[in-house]
């Protein structure tokens, strides 16, 4: 398997966004925004939980729409590659209450991201992060490790996790991210993400 991780965000790589999944279940608009759109995560997820507070929407509520999710087109394939080339870790900025039946459809990949707090009543009344800055955090603990981390993402939020990378990727991003962190190689495609893969490994890959 030789010494090298691969590191991938969740949401907008293998999986949709959840809460643009749960904003078109729910018609909340509001609940579009991502870490796409807005860099600094504390901002978004107070912004999420009000919305969620104010329209009376529980965890259970958002995981049946979780439920109803499946990975992206061509998702799965790609994992399986990637898992017979490298090891592999999710790092994601979700949460463990949403990400386990997608788990289970992409076949228990090892993931790292966070919890939520509920009250007695079953609403988000917070989250818990596993530690600041945690992607970037992961991959520079990987590397101390003596392990290359070639990694991918598609977010404001994956930027951090990409930089410190041994190779970074940026995978279908908006062009927004594209425009802030132009140094970055963009893949559009499995097939793009797999060749940038390729390229950057020290070794032949199947």
């Amino acid at each position: 398997m030789g010494m090298e991780i691969a590191c991938f965000d969740l949401e907008g790589v293998f999986v949709p966004e959840i809460w643009i999944s749960v904003a078109q279940a729910t018609g909340i608009d509001e609940l579009r925004l991502t870490t796409r759109d807005i860099a600094d995560y504390d901002e978004l997820m107070t912004h999420r939980l009000a919305i969620l507070e104010r329209e009376r929407i529980g965890l259970a509520d958002i995981q049946a729409v979780i439920a109803g999710m499946r990975p992206l087109p061509g998702a799965a394939d790609f994992l399986d590659w990637a898992r017979a080339n490298f090891q592999v870790v999710i790092l994601s900025d979700t949460f463990y209450q949403f990400a386990a039946p997608l788990m289970s459809q992409l076949g228990q990949p090892v993931l790292f991201c966070h919890n939520l707090v509920t009250d007695d009543r079953g609403m988000i009344s917070g989250y818990a992060l596993r530690m600041p800055n945690s992607k970037k955090q992961a991959v520079a603990a990987l590397k101390a490790l003596n392990f290359a981390v070639l990694a991918s993402g598609d977010s404001f939020n994956d930027t951090a996790m990409l930089l410190e990378a041994d190779y970074g990727i940026l995978f279908d991003p908006p062009q927004q991210v594209i425009d802030q962190f132009p140094d970055l190689p963009v893949a559009t495609t499995y097939a793009d993400l797999r060749a940038a893969l390729c390229a950057a490994s020290s070794r032949p890959l199947r």
